[in-house]
């Protein structure tokens, strides 16, 4: 890497630090979650956030949003929301005798969509067809979205009743399904002291600007990824296909269905990033590793067997990763 490489590196690694800051003067504790919402945001890849009500979900995604300074849409999903309601529709102008777009939220850069499971598959499918194309068609128009446009959805896993569960096809066109944690005690101890304080306040400085973003990624893309890595890449996503022949016998019970090429994509894309965002030009086994469970969790599929034996795809993930070794 040259020298100017390197001083512009320098100068991301410190803005990124910077935006993690500022996030981290309203919301408490949510370091990985900003990490990997960074992530999908400087490789153009989708985020579904799964936890139970109250971590800050929504709070930190608009936090985050400000940060950036990009336009913000939150869309609260719910059984009676129209696909109308989320991409816009023609309305008739009586005054002109004519029909005019009125473009829906979204039209904007950050797309919070608010318990996603929530609404009905057309809902659903009008939102996915958005994130994969980049566009949206109002009657016989179609508009081009914004860029950056980066999709961050929210999932409550507890409350079941009056949510339709997103297919698992439409789950896998998100890059990274990240499980929201629990605050540890300091931290919900923080949480309670502030907002007690009615006085707290929310305002946050903007950091990195689109320009900032376009560059960030641009960088990202020249990360270097060895041949090895690249085949460990495709071995760990081949044992969640073929467990048995990687000697996962035990695991084999309770995988149906194996992760999909875009598990590949991924992992290869959130490991460079990740490389860049530590200060690094070049990708190493632990960035890989780091990103493998959020990356492939939601993409492999269990069957009955495992539900009822209380495995989640982690332990699958974990495993794989214990045994797959890395090409020489």
């Amino acid at each position: 890497m040259d020298q100017v490489a390197v001083e512009k590196q320098q100068e991301h690694k410190e803005k990124i630090a910077s935006v993690i800051r500022e996030v981290g003067k309203v919301v408490v504790g949510q370091e990985y979650m900003v990490n990997r919402l960074l992530i999908g945001l400087f490789t153009n890849g989708h985020i579904l956030l799964e936890g139970v009500p109250g971590l800050a979900k929504t709070l930190t995604v608009s936090m985050l949003a400000r940060v950036l300074h990009l336009d913000f849409a939150r869309i609260q999903f719910t059984p009676d929301l129209l696909p109308a309601d989320l991409v816009g529709t023609m309305i008739y102008n009586q005054r002109e005798g004519k029909f005019e777009v009125k473009k829906g939220p979204i039209f904007a850069n950050i797309i919070l969509a608010d318990e996603i499971n929530r609404s009905p598959a057309k809902v659903q499918s009008a939102l996915l067809e958005a994130m994969q194309e980049k566009q949206v068609t109002i009657g016989e128009t179609t508009f081009s979205l914004d860029k950056p446009f980066l999709v961050m959805a929210t999932q409550n896993p507890v409350e079941q009743e009056g949510t339709y569960p997103l297919p698992e096809a439409q789950v896998d066109r998100f890059m990274m399904k990240v499980f929201v944690e629990y605050p540890t005690k300091e931290q919900e101890l923080e949480i309670m002291r502030r907002i007690s304080n009615m006085q707290f306040d929310y305002t946050v400085s903007p950091v990195l600007t689109k320009e900032d973003i376009f560059d960030i990624r641009n960088q990202v893309n020249r990360v270097k990824i060895s041949e090895s890595l690249e085949r460990y890449i495709i071995e760990l996503v081949y044992a969640t296909r073929k467990p048995r022949e990687y000697q996962l016998n035990e695991q084999a019970q309770y995988v149906q269905f194996g992760a999909s090429p875009r598990a590949s994509i991924n992992l290869n894309l959130a490991s460079k990033a990740l490389a860049y965002m530590d200060g690094r030009d070049y990708v190493l086994p632990e960035d890989i590793k780091d990103v493998a469970i959020d990356v492939m969790n939601h993409r492999i599929i269990m069957n009955y067997e495992a539900e009822a034996d209380n495995v989640k795809t982690s332990d699958i993930i974990k495993a794989i990763l214990n045994k797959v070794p890395i090409s020489k």
